[in-house]
């Protein structure tokens, strides 16, 4: 019930639930990484932490091995304490926990923890913004840093790309919240986030229509209480079904994504990251190769 899924399965069982984990946490990788929005990762590295299972399934997801539960290996609360604080003696500007949802009451006993011992870092969620309303309260004043996405508000887009016809509704409930607890964003003097919302959306190829909708609905309603975060390193993976969903097995046209920048510019919007160059590519894919773990 941590989900919007609210599959009912009982995990504490051993059994999987829609995510595809039970309740013993699965990780992939956890190493600095340097491939964030600058605010997160800065010179030093975000300590990122991948969590294995999903609550969202796309069908182009850029992370397909662990978000399906192929990859991952079982810690105990533990030692996930222990990789917190090994991550903040490596130097990182933070704790980022990525597609973390399923794993929450772990991840908080983890926290307690490791905090007793001296963890003093930022604590960023990475989610796909596909959340419960219940399952944020209970990380109020553990989190530090929201950086959830904003795939859709095409109900349709939800449906067919996420199996999530209700994802536009559900997104701008949990963003409420988001930013309910972390306030305006806060910086330190370094230029790293120390509290506040980044909220990332991953252009895709014929979604522009949409992405316009998303960023002029973040920055009517919002305005300089986040950050966005428009993306256009969509990668088309081995794992994409090319056949059932042709309009995904392409890039992002420059001229669609500087299209959404223009816009956003046009509305207004200035605090918002970009990005620039050939972005989309798989070596911006971490090797999920238990490093760290």
């Amino acid at each position: 019930m941590l989900c919007p899924r609210q599959c009912q399965i009982k995990r504490e069982e051993g059994k999987r639930g829609f995510c595809g984990e039970s309740d013993l946490v699965r990780l992939s990788r956890a190493a600095l990484h340097m491939w964030e929005e600058p605010c997160i990762s800065g010179t030093n590295g975000s300590g990122a932490v991948f969590f294995s299972g999903c609550t969202l399934r796309c069908v182009y997801c850029q992370n397909f091995h662990i978000a399906n539960s192929e990859v991952g290996k079982t810690v105990s609360v533990e030692r996930l304490s222990e990789i917190f604080l090994e991550l903040q003696e490596q130097g990182a500007n933070n704790i980022n926990l990525v597609t973390p949802t399923h794993f929450v009451p772990q991840i908080i006993a983890a926290l307690d923890q490791s905090r007793k011992k001296g963890l003093n870092l930022p604590i960023v969620y990475n989610t796909s913004g596909y959340e419960k309303v219940e399952t944020l309260r209970r990380l109020n004043g553990y989190v530090d840093v929201y950086l959830p996405d904003f795939k859709y508000l095409d109900p349709e887009h939800a449906k067919k790309y996420s199996g999530a016809e209700d994802y536009p509704e559900v997104a701008k409930r949990a963003l409420a919240e988001m930013i309910r607890q972390t306030g305006v964003p806060q910086f330190d003097e370094q230029g790293i986030m120390k509290k506040g919302v980044i909220v990332r959306h991953l252009l895709l190829p014929g979604c522009l229509r949409d992405a316009r909708r998303i960023v002029k609905y973040l920055y009517e309603t919002y305005g300089d209480q986040i950050y966005m975060s428009l993306m256009n390193q969509y990668t088309p993976l081995d794992t994409l079904n090319r056949e059932k969903y042709p309009e995904l097995a392409k890039k992002v046209t420059k001229k669609a994504y500087d299209v959404l920048v223009d816009y956003a510019i046009d509305l207004g919007v200035e605090q918002a990251f970009i990005q620039e160059g050939e972005t989309a590519k798989e070596s911006f894919i971490p090797d999920f190769s238990y490093e760290g773990v």
